[in-house]
Parts: structure tokens; C-alpha cells; sequence
């Protein structure tokens, strides 16, 4: 546990618990023996700052350490002297205001030199007070000249000031997901301003608006302050054809979501990866979930891909909402009516790796879990022959064993094969065989 002594602007940390295994995991950050460097290393006033003191004092802990340092002056060299003694990566990020990072294989550490006259004086220029809160690791001390400690412990994002968010407007719809993150509350002054000052989000590169919006797509926490942003005008130019509605049924994709997890485990996991690209941003990847998200965001087919591409997003993302779109209303019809074999292998080919996004958006399209149950046990089955074909003959065992030239007809061949397959006609090589040799005699009897 820890003692707080005068709990004033500058605060006396000890820590109780020794040996220091005992002591909370989640303050390990502010622990110096946890760094993938020596304290030593730090000149006496460098400052521990930002995010990672909030998380420790709230008992969050991640498993790679993410660190940032200030430093009145010598940034950049500290930093290159620690990344060439222990052969870590150097990156210089802003020579300019003196910023640079070390990259560690459990953790990443910048250093930046200290705005202003004081610590204090670069605290005040910080977006929350909760984020400006600062650690000195050689005194155990706390530095907190905008009683940020306070508003932890009521749970709120409070602004340091109006023209803080102004110079970086990002930070508008930074209190947001910073709020659904940490289970927080936008303080009622802040929020005020944050609508006032709504308009400044268009400035903010795609990438960087796109990686705010990333978290709150990704989590069931984030939808209610998607919905309070939205509200609040922060997303009118990015996504203009979002409306209540659609917020509305990105609530019920959550509780979806929630519903086939917990039916079908495996499920659950394929919405929340990204089978084809397992890219991680932040903490908060791609995901097929997030792609059935935006999908209720974009409006229509037709103005989906504009809206992303101005986003930002990837090729491969904005296709996996466009096909989604797509297939959506093939997705509802398959699942009310009587299809055959031969048609659930066509949607299968068609759909591939997205089937889950279209699933969860037709449970929250009140589409049966019972009704869909079939479809979702054909695409978990990996043996399954009408989701997942594995072929019984190759292009190669066609031309050989039939004596058949290169051609068209090999493919024409190859998916009447898959099709009888997946209908029970055929499930050995040998049948696969006769069955392709009536089909090449056939075609040479016509006209």
C-alpha cells in the first residue's frame, strides 16, 4: 500500500511493502528496479511523467512499459547515452523541442526536454490534470501543481485549460476515449468546451483522429462516449453519415457480440482478430468487430468508401467494410429460407474471412442465434466441405489422369468438384476422379 504525506502540490511517496515482489503489480512503474535501465542513468532532475504515473496511482498495469521522462536539459544525450550502453534502439523524434526515444524489448522510454521555465510550468501545458501529474524516482516524490490527484480519485477527465485543447484540437476527442478507457467521467466544464471548440477536430490528420476512434470501436466501454462524441459534434466531418440510429445498433453489435462469445468461444476470438492481417496499433488493432462498427457509421455502400479512404484506413480495411455491405443482405436472406448446400458453398467463397463481422451485425439485426447457429458451427469446423473445401484433386491430377490440355475447362472442373463435394456427392480423391471424367465426357459430346 501507500502512505500519503502531505498530500499538498508536492507529495511524499513511500512504499510499504517490501520485499518489492509484495508490492502491487500495477505500481511497478514506479518502481526504478522494473525499468529495463538503471536509475542511475537519469540526472537527479528528471521527472516521470504523463499516462504511465496515472495508471500506476489507479493500480492499471500493462505488460510492456511505456515511459516518459523530462528532463530540464540533455535529453536527447541521456537518452542516446542509455540506448548505446545497453544496445537498445535510438530514434531522435523532434530535434527541434528535443525529443527522443529508446526502444527496449518490454518497453518503450522518450525522453523530452521540459517546456518552459519549471516542471510546473510544462505540467500546465498538458491536456488533463490527471495526466500532469509528475515522479521523481530519486525522491519518491510526487509533483501535482493542478491537484490531478484529486481528480483521480473522483474519477474525472478535467481540463487544465481552453487553450490547451485549442493547440492540440486532437485532444477534444482525446477526453472521450481517454474517459472510456479508465471508466471516467467527462467533468461538465470540459465537456462544455469541448463543444464549444468542436469544429477544430477537422484540422487533426486522418491517422491520428482514426487511432482515437480505433479504441472506442474496439470495446464495449467506448461506445457510450462514441455516442456522447458524436453528440458533443465531434463527428460530424469525419463521419457524417453516423446518426443515432446507428450508434443505436452499434450498442446491440456489442451485446452481440457478448451473446455469440459466449455460445461459441472461438467465435468470440475470430471477431476480435484479424485473420488476414494480424496487425496490432496500439493496443487496439484491426478487428472484425470494429469493421461490423463502422459499417453502421458510413451511410451506404456507395458513400462507405470515400469516408474511409479519407480516414485513412487501409485497403484491406476498407474493403472488409465494403464487402460487409455487401454480403450483409445475403446474410439475412441465407438464414430465412430453406438454401441449398450448393448455394451456402457460394456465399462461403464470396464472404471468406468476414464471415464473423456479418454475423454479429445480423444477431444485432435481431436475426435468431438459433437461425444462424448452422452456418457459424459450418465456418468453426475447419473440416467442413461447403465453408472450407479442401480439394480433392488438383489442376495438375485433372490434366495428367484425364489427358486434358490447359485450359478453362481445368478450372470449370475443379469447382464442379468442390460444388459435389460440399452436396455429399463425392469425398475421395478416386470419386472426385470418375465424377470430373462424366463431367469431361459430357462436355465433349456438346456441340
Amino acid at each position: 500500500m501507500f502512505a500519503w504525506i502531505r498530500l499538498l502540490n508536492r507529495t511524499n511517496l513511500h512504499l510499504d511493502c517490501e520485499p518489492l515482489r509484495e508490492c502491487p503489480a500495477a505500481a511497478s512503474v514506479l518502481f526504478p528496479q522494473t525499468w529495463p535501465f538503471s536509475l542511475e542513468w537519469l540526472p537527479r532532475a528528471t521527472y516521470l511523467v504523463g499516462g504511465n504515473v496515472r495508471d500506476a496511482l489507479l493500480g492499471r498495469n500493462a505488460e510492456y512499459l511505456d515511459l516518459d521522462f523530462v528532463l530540464p536539459e540533455g535529453a536527447v544525450e541521456t537518452a542516446r547515452a542509455i540506448a548505446n550502453h545497453y544496445k537498445a534502439g535510438f530514434v531522435l523524434l523532434d530535434a527541434e523541442r528535443q525529443i527522443a526515444r529508446v526502444v527496449f524489448d518490454n518497453a518503450t522510454v522518450d525522453f523530452a526536454q521540459q517546456v518552459g521555465h519549471s516542471l510546473e510550468t510544462d505540467l500546465q501545458r498538458r491536456d488533463f490534470t490527471v495526466n500532469a501529474i509528475a515522479y521523481h524516482p530519486h525522491t519518491e516524490e510526487l509533483l501535482d501543481p493542478l491537484q490531478g490527484y484529486g481528480d483521480l480519485q473522483q474519477r474525472l477527465i478535467r481540463m487544465i485549460a481552453p487553450e490547451n485543447l485549442k493547440e492540440d484540437p486532437l485532444r477534444l476527442l482525446r477526453a472521450y476515449r481517454q474517459a472510456a478507457q479508465l471508466d471516467f467521467t467527462l467533468e461538465p466544464a470540459t465537456q462544455a468546451t469541448i463543444q464549444k471548440l468542436a469544429g477544430l477536430l477537422e484540422e487533426i490528420a486522418a491517422e491520428r483522429v482514426q487511432a482515437e476512434l480505433s479504441y472506442l470501436l474496439s470495446t464495449p466501454k467506448g461506445t457510450p462516449f462514441l455516442k456522447m462524441a458524436w453528440q458533443d459534434g465531434l463527428l460530424q466531418y469525419w463521419l457524417p453519415h453516423a446518426t443515432v440510429d446507428g450508434l443505436t445498433q452499434i450498442e446491440k453489435i456489442d451485446q452481440a457480440a457478448i451473446a455469440l462469445s459466449d455460445t461459441w468461444q472461438s467465435l468470440g476470438l475470430e471477431l476480435s482478430g484479424w485473420v488476414r492481417d494480424q496487425q496490432r496499433v496500439s493496443g487496439a488493432g484491426r478487428s472484425w468487430l470494429k469493421v461490423a462498427k463502422l459499417t453502421r457509421l458510413i451511410g451506404t455502400l456507395e458513400t462507405a468508401e470515400p469516408e474511409l479512404w479519407r480516414l485513412k484506413y487501409s485497403r484491406t480495411e476498407v474493403q472488409a467494410v465494403l464487402t460487409v455491405l455487401k454480403f450483409l443482405p445475403q446474410m439475412s436472406a441465407l438464414v430465412s429460407s430453406t438454401t441449398s448446400l450448393r448455394e451456402q458453398y457460394f456465399f462461403f467463397q464470396q464472404v471468406g474471412a468476414i464471415f464473423p463481422a456479418l454475423v454479429v451485425l445480423a444477431v444485432a439485426m435481431d436475426v435468431s442465434i438459433e437461425a444462424i447457429a448452422p452456418f457459424i458451427e459450418r465456418f468453426l469446423d475447419p473440416r467442413d466441405p461447403v465453408a472450407h473445401p479442401t480439394p480433392l484433386l488438383t489442376g495438375r491430377d485433372l490434366m495428367t489422369q484425364l489427358k486434358l490440355p490447359p485450359g478453362p475447362q481445368i478450372g470449370q472442373l475443379l469447382e464442379a468438384l468442390q460444388i459435389a463435394q460440399a452436396e455429399g456427392k463425392i469425398s475421395t480423391p478416386a470419386a472426385a476422379l470418375q465424377f470430373a471424367q462424366v463431367l469431361a465426357d459430357a462436355a465433349k459430346l456438346q456441340p
